[in-house]
């Protein structure tokens, strides 16, 4: 992770009234929609892909499923992100993979998240296509052409290289930042 280190160090170290005064100012509501989590991360004008994957972090975000997140979803999900367990990251990750919800992740529902995401952060340095037959190729051992949450963890959690790639393309640190500072330096802009 490189240089993020300190910075999600910091904002980690900020205490509970600060980050409640951050949400409130975001969102006076205290609640926030997938609308304004789009205003707040600057996104226009995005790819279907793109939007799709947008919706999906922020269902899976919305945990009591009620379309809106609320200051404790708020931060369980920073929390998440930013220090916890690899088992709960890895289960965060399947289930915003797997799109339709079925309990296993195809080549597809991957290469839509993959491509989503380079589609948000500009950074296309891999082919999609290639991250999903080397994950595929080592976790999907059966050759069934999905996997399940078991084989995902397990598979994930034996193949260090696949755990980078992971770390790599699911780093949320530009959003966290984002949501963290707020919309002041996103409006300078426009």
């Amino acid at each position: 992770m490189g240089n993020h280190g300190s910075n999600l160090d910091d904002i980690l170290a900020e205490d509970m009234h600060h980050w409640y005064n951050k949400f409130m100012r975001e969102s006076p509501s205290g609640l926030i929609t997938l609308f304004e989590l789009k205003a707040i991360l600057n996104l226009k004008g995005m790819n279907e892909d793109a939007n799709s994957y947008v919706e999906q972090v922020f269902f899976t975000f919305d945990m009591d499923g009620d379309g809106y997140i609320d200051f404790v979803e708020y931060i369980a999900a920073i929390s998440l992100m930013l220090k916890g367990e690899i088992n709960q990251k890895l289960k965060w990750y399947f289930k915003l993979f797997d799109q339709d919800g079925n309990g296993k992740i195809d080549r597809e529902e991957l290469e839509t998240i993959f491509s989503a995401i380079q589609d948000i952060t500009r950074n296309r340095d891999i082919d999609p296509e290639e991250i999903v037959s080397l994950i595929f190729e080592k976790i999907d051992v059966k050759g069934e052409g999905e996997m399940t949450l078991e084989e995902f963890i397990e598979g994930a959690k034996g193949h260090e290289d696949i755990m980078d790639i992971l770390k790599n393309l699911m780093d949320l640190t530009p959003v966290l930042v984002i949501i963290v500072e707020g919309r002041t330096g996103q409006e300078l802009k426009n």
